[in-house]
């Protein structure tokens, strides 16, 4: 069974930094990818970043390209988020999803293992 276990989310002023982390388990096919995606209240859920099994590609949404950086660690099944310079538009609860395979990662309906998700909220 497969799990994903988000932390690190809070309250911060913009500008600031988070590192969120998901813990992984279950996944047991050699070729997945791991995703972030973030929901604000009332709106869909949008992709962040994604980082293949082997991390060696990554892929990130426009609106945080140059200020988020995915990372894995595939002998403790971590994969972080650190988000850096950080907005209020950046406010929302973020998921750590998992899929098998290594295509089209920005699809959030590609994703069939996703975590209870963690709230970062950033103030002006």
């Amino acid at each position: 069974q497969v799990q994903l276990v988000e932390r690190g989310g809070g309250f911060i002023s913009a500008g600031g930094a988070l590192r969120l982390s998901c813990a992984a388990s279950g996944l047991t096919a050699s070729d997945y990818a791991v995703g972030w995606f973030r929901q604000a209240p009332g709106k869909e859920r949008n992709f962040v970043a994604a980082i293949n099994w082997r991390g060696d590609y990554t892929y990130y949404a426009n609106s945080v390209k140059g200020r988020f950086t995915i990372s894995g660690d595939n002998a403790r099944n971590m994969v972080y988020l650190q988000l850096n310079s950080l907005k209020p538009e950046d406010t929302a609860v973020y998921f750590c999803a998992a899929k098998y395979g290594s295509t089209q990662l920005s699809g959030v309906n590609t994703y069939l293992y996703w975590g209870q998700g963690t709230q970062v909220t950033v103030s002006s």
